[in-house]
């Protein structure tokens, strides 16, 4: 019989503490207003000074078993953390996660910039399909404002932190992975960076501890990828723009989500949108609005998800996923506190500007 991998189970968590626009506009030259119309963002939840990706990671599959259950997590045996801000470049943060829940796994960490949830689903695809694995653990956890100068109106007021947590596994058609679309462009490499051991690009682009981002040009590249990346995905899934039942992107911009969303002909209420509540959370953006979209009752069974990701490489990464198939009934009200007490700020509205995110 083919194998064909899907997500059964699903976690998140996002920090407690909460920036407002008007807390950025008290200590830098803006406004909500001016964030608001640019973006579409009014706030994002910050990591805690002594919190950082794995315990976010953590929080994640906490929540993924309360949900679910502990059987779940039972017989994971392969661990991917896809994030740009590893506690330490080794152990891996995957590493950390097997040893917390005493996971009889293998654990790596991927790092592929914003789109790196969707690289390690593919991945896990890959795995699960070719019979490597039976369970796989794909987490996306990013502490991402510890890498921004709180005094670059142009980065400070687009990230946030948080993680999601997913596992992966044999599931029946019709549900599961169609085959997904990755993509690199390492010529825009000089647009969206952060350093680690280098001192310079390979052009010789100077590289700090702290996000660069060439905000005009990392607009243009999303808008365009957006089109080109999510067609290309539905075109290797068989179907076409109106067989999809929600759009699930990566939450960077209102306006760049707002610009796909039209040029896929999809309506509104087809489209996923927490940007306003979480800002840019980069690999936990679109497990958290799975998340909410789970929870507002607005996918189904068999729902045919569009998912989508751009970040800094510049990358990429697009695929279907049909919903369900999982063995584990959801619990209800399993959200995790901080969630609840985050609440919803309510759809995004568009403006105009050059200001991007990714």
């Amino acid at each position: 019989m083919e194998r064909r991998a899907g997500i059964t189970a699903l976690g998140t968590y996002a920090p407690a503490n909460i920036v407002t626009n008007d807390d950025l506009a008290a200590r830098m030259d803006t406004s909500d207003e001016w964030i608001r119309t640019r973006t579409g963002i009014r706030r994002r939840h910050v990591a805690a000074d002594d919190e950082f990706t794995s315990d976010m990671a953590f929080r994640a599959v906490e929540d993924l078993v309360r949900r679910y259950g502990e059987e779940a997590l039972a017989g994971t045996d392969l661990v991917i953390v896809a994030t740009n801000t590893p506690d330490a470049l080794f152990p891996a943060t995957a590493a950390l996660v097997q040893e917390r829940f005493g996971l009889s796994a293998g654990a790596f960490d991927l790092l592929a910039a914003c789109p790196g949830w969707l690289y390690a689903l593919s991945a896990a695809k890959a795995y699960v399909e070719s019979g490597q694995a039976r369970k796989v653990l794909a987490i996306g956890s990013e502490a991402l404002t510890k890498l921004v100068d709180w005094n670059d109106r142009s980065t400070a007021v687009l990230f946030g932190d948080g993680a999601g947590a997913t596992i992966v596994e044999q599931v029946e058609a019709p549900y599961g992975l169609a085959p997904m679309v990755l993509g690199a462009d390492g010529s825009g490499a000089p647009h969206l960076h952060a350093g680690a051991v280098g001192r310079c690009l390979p052009n010789g682009e100077p590289l700090t501890d702290k996000v660069h981002m060439n905000g005009r040009e990392v607009f243009k590249f999303a808008v365009r990828v957006m089109d080109t990346a999510t067609l290309e995905a539905i075109e290797k899934a068989g179907l076409t723009p109106d067989d999809i039942e929600l759009f699930v992107p990566h939450q960077a911009n209102f306006r760049i989500i707002d610009a796909a969303r039209q040029r896929l002909g999809l309506s509104e209420d087809r489209v996923v949108v927490t940007v306003d509540e979480y800002g840019n959370n980069s690999t936990a953006s679109i497990p958290l609005a799975l998340a909410h979209a789970l929870d507002e009752g607005r996918i189904r069974d068999g729902d045919r998800l569009l998912l989508v990701a751009f970040g800094g490489g510049l990358s990429w990464a697009a695929g279907v996923l049909t919903w369900g198939g999982g063995r584990y009934p959801a619990r209800a009200g399993a959200r995790d506190a901080s969630d609840d007490a985050a609440g919803r700020a309510g759809t995004a509205g568009a403006g105009t500007g050059s200001e991007g995110s990714s």
